[in-house]
């Protein structure tokens, strides 16, 4: 069995570790990942956090085993008899320092070798420093590092714990955000709700930034121009009849205001602690999924319960049973957000049956099952 050991501080463990260690893992059976101390650096997380968000990160690599560590790595390789040191390398001053730690690894001389990695190029920028920085000033960071490291951040860096409400029309999402802010508050717990939808509609109907200006246009050149009023606003029932004719021309539309809508998310999510609700009808048809860290409340109702809930709001049974036909079903949500979950190694999904009238305990129990799958406090 070929072994080796890759060291580093895990401050958190980031996207490009991982990368490093799939790729160490095409050449050694087994791998141990130590998240080491070194003591001219000041950590955020201690040492055990720290080998704990590895290890949550990496238990889905059965041939990776995390440990912590103190001192020399090679001094820890040689006790354990592994041979091989994995270091990684982004840039020059990477390669100038790790040139010097194998050096100073093979002056003990204790028979172990380094094998450095270069980094992928659209990974050199990487660095748990980074994704810290970004998180300060609420800036994305799932491309920097895994979610259940995003999720610790946003918690330590932020007191952020975000869930994402989600389910067809009419199942109820926005009344069971409320309740949820509410039984919160009275229980003490700080609770946003942060209606998504909402949102879009400033960017069509509000915002005067060039930005939005420029995006409004695209949109009246891409499905009309008719659909722009005389101070450049969209018209967006006249919006709705075009774009939920097809899903094609939907997703059109998602992605023109998809990077808007997250710059205006960004700062509604900016100085607020606590849980903080996503109410959004699309996270999973846009793939937004990432922002809650895969945590997704899925609200469904019964077919009946949900016309009789869209005809109290207006619309009428032709269109009522044309946009539930072209949005995704609850099982399509679904079978997306647990893809999503699979594929990321993270996230919980909690589906809510909001077709009863009186749910008041479903929903106390709902809030408790997600204050103990994120740890607040309650």
């Amino acid at each position: 069995m070929k072994k080796a050991i890759y060291g580093f501080s895990g401050d958190p463990i980031t996207l490009g570790h991982l990368d490093l260690i799939e790729r160490a893992l095409a050449i050694f059976d087994e791998l141990v990942v130590g998240i080491g101390v070194n003591p001219a650096k000041k950590y955020f997380f201690n040492l055990e956090e720290r080998r704990q968000i590895a290890a949550a990160a990496l238990r889905y690599l059965p041939q990776v085993q995390v440990i912590a560590f103190r001192g020399l790595l090679v001094d820890y390789a040689y006790e354990q008899n592994i041979g091989t040191v994995i270091r990684g390398i982004r840039n020059s001053e990477d390669l100038n320092y790790e040139l010097m730690l194998h050096q100073v690894g093979e002056s003990q001389r204790q028979g172990i070798d380094t094998i450095f990695f270069p980094a992928k190029q659209d990974l050199m920028h990487i660095s748990s420093g980074a994704a810290k920085a970004l998180q300060l000033e609420q800036g994305l960071i799932h491309e920097y590092v895994p979610l259940f490291a995003k999720q610790q951040l946003e918690e330590r860096l932020s007191g952020q714990y975000l869930v994402a409400v989600t389910g067809e029309m009419g199942v109820g999402k926005s009344y069971l955000s409320q309740q949820l802010q509410r039984l919160g508050r009275e229980r003490g717990m700080e609770v946003h709700v942060i209606e998504v939808d909402k949102i879009g509609h400033a960017i069509l109907g509000q915002l005067e930034a060039p930005l939005y200006r420029k995006v409004r246009q695209a949109i009246g050149e891409r499905f009309g121009p008719t659909l722009l009023d005389e101070d450049g606003f969209i018209d967006r029932p006249a919006l709705g009849k075009i774009i939920f004719q097809h899903p094609d021309q939907l997703r059109e539309f998602n992605q023109m205001i998809y990077q808007p809508l997250l710059l205006q998310l960004r700062r509604e999510l900016y100085g607020k602690r606590g849980l903080l609700l996503l109410d959004t009808a699309l996270i999973s048809e846009t793939g937004m999924n990432y922002l809650s860290n895969n945590n997704v409340i899925l609200v469904e109702a019964d077919r009946e319960t949900q016309r009789q809930r869209l005809l109290q709001r207006g619309y009428q049974p032709p269109q009522i049973t044309h946009r539930l036909s072209t949005q995704y079903t609850a099982d399509r949500k679904r079978a997306y957000l647990l893809q999503g979950i699979r594929q990321s190694h993270h996230g919980q999904l909690w589906s809510f049956d909001n077709s009863p009238v009186n749910n008041l305990p479903a929903i106390e129990k709902l809030l408790d099952e997600v204050s103990d799958y994120l740890g607040i406090k309650r």
